[in-house]
């Protein structure tokens, strides 16, 4: 499949985020950034079909409901 180039403008907050995420997990930016659409089109994709997303925290039992728009 061709690729195509882009250009992303970040803050540096934003950016030190991407650098600290990259390098926690051995990846490059682009790869993270590949990793994360995927994630991200997942989880649309479930929540157009009217499922819920949520975070558990195992240890205290509780639940929060992930809200996006």
């Amino acid at each position: 499949m061709p690729k195509k180039t882009m250009t992303l403008n970040l803050t540096e907050a934003e950016m030190a985020v991407l650098e600290e995420l990259c390098e926690k997990k051995d990846l490059s930016k682009t790869v993270l950034l590949r990793q994360a659409l995927r994630l991200y089109q997942q989880v649309d994709e479930r929540l157009s079909r009217g499922d819920t997303l949520f975070f558990e925290d195992q240890s205290k039992r509780e639940k929060a409901e992930i809200m996006m728009l």
